[in-house]
């Protein structure tokens, strides 16, 4: 008996032993099985923003949404305008519906960052500035900016005019960065008054509360036509803004096929159609 006990220990020791590695190996078996399931597939870690796009069948274009005739709410309750119908058609091209997210201009650039939606097609300038931060497609139209002011006056016909009045413009806007950085150094001091919103700005203007403001005379006629301001454009225009469409960074694929979307309708006459649509003009020879 003392014989057997003193060889079955050593036995049983070894056993138990070989058990626990045993369980040990089929342990990290299980958990190597179980993240190799959870890894993302190799075509979702390549997929590039242009196969996403293509995949949901939805183009998201974030816009103001209150800047006719460019984009704005119609009758029916429908995001409508110039934008609309080029971001319908640029859609249309990659094969997908669009979708759009209407919002303030000030934090449009900022909800693309955050990926709200793909794309920004809202007259968006194209500037050095924003170049830092996101990328543009080629222009898809060029705008002259001119000044604006109460019918009765007089005082101001020139950007000179501007030095010690109050002068009313977009926030966020390509128009508020050249008040302040080009037109306060070139005339001297003026205050500056932003709007969230064009209507706002030409009510105040129309009121008397600013002296001028600067915009184009595209997106001026239907709001002064509709609400009968006396309002009117004075002298030539200050500038002329070139807009894109705005996508995020490191994203060449997809703002190349919106360049091949937008040169294919700009070739087979449908952007002329829907310049004419909405400005009752053929656009400007490019």
């Amino acid at each position: 008996m003392t014989s057997n006990k003193k060889r079955f220990f050593p036995i049983a020791a070894a056993i138990l032993v070989l058990a626990l590695v045993l369980s040990a190996c089929g342990s990290n078996n299980t958990n190597k099985g179980s993240n190799n399931a959870a890894s993302p597939s190799p075509s979702a870690q390549t997929s590039n923003l242009l196969d996403q796009v293509k995949e949901s069948g939805v183009l998201k274009v974030g816009l103001m949404g209150t800047y006719a005739p460019y984009n704005f709410t119609n009758d029916k309750n429908e995001i409508d305008g110039f934008d609309a119908d080029i971001a319908k058609e640029v859609a249309k091209r990659l094969g997908v519906k669009v979708e759009f997210t209407a919002q303030d201009f000030s934090g449009l650039i900022s909800s693309l960052q955050a990926k709200k939606f793909d794309a920004i097609i809202s007259q968006v300038t194209i500037t050095d500035e924003r170049k830092k931060v996101i990328d543009f497609t080629e222009p898809y139209i060029t705008n002259e900016v001119k000044i604006i002011v109460p019918e009765k006056n007089t005082a101001i016909t020139k950007l000179e005019d501007f030095k010690g009045k109050n002068i009313g413009v977009g926030l966020g806007t390509n128009d508020e960065t050249y008040l302040r950085d080009v037109a306060i150094p070139k005339v001297g001091k003026f205050t500056i008054k932003t709007y969230d919103d064009v209507i706002t700005s030409l009510q105040d203007l129309n009121a008397g509360r600013i002296d001028a403001t600067i915009n184009n005379i595209h997106a001026l006629k239907p709001i002064v036509d509709k609400n009968g301001f006396k309002i009117k454009a004075v002298g030539e225009p200050i500038k002329a803004d070139s807009a894109g469409i705005a996508v995020r960074k490191d994203n060449p694929e997809f703002r190349d096929a919106l360049n091949q979307a937008l040169k294919d309708l700009k070739a087979d006459g449908t952007y002329d159609t829907i310049f004419e649509k909405w400005f009752g003009e053929k656009p400007a020879a490019q």
